[in-house]
């Protein structure tokens, strides 16, 4: 088993706040919505090497999720944290998971997010869901 998608929400209007952090500052590629969920606003991003994805859907009542949040784990965190950064966005480093250099961040919507790196060399993306 390995995961699909995770998916975040925004607020009515939210899609292009979701695509700077997204699509921009973590250079997500934005995947095609299939026509009858593209109705539905939102937008969804799928990783370089096409094994996951981040489904942000609109919510009408939207309350951004501080704790709840999707992890993305990067080869080189610095140089995410960098971008991120240089786009506007926060971030927040945090030393408490072993084995981990890790920041939070909010994505444009308010959204908690978590980026972080083994520290033991880049990620074996063939065995990456054995991490």
């Amino acid at each position: 088993m390995r995961l699909h998608h995770a998916q975040v929400s925004c607020p009515v209007g939210g899609e292009d706040a979701a695509r700077a952090f997204y699509g921009g500052a973590l250079g997500l590629p934005e995947a095609v919505k299939p026509p009858a969920l593209a109705a539905r606003g939102g937008v969804w991003f799928r990783s370089a090497d096409g094994r996951a994805e981040l489904h942000v859907g609109v919510e009408q009542d939207f309350q951004p999720a501080r704790k709840a949040h999707p992890a993305f784990c990067v080869d080189d965190v610095e140089a995410v944290a960098e971008r991120v950064a240089t786009a506007g966005f926060a971030v927040e480093w945090d030393d408490l998971f072993p084995g981990y250099r890790r920041f939070y961040s909010l994505d444009g919507n308010g959204n908690r997010v978590e980026i972080l790196s083994p520290l033991d060399g880049p990620l074996d993306t063939e065995g990456a869901t054995d991490r």
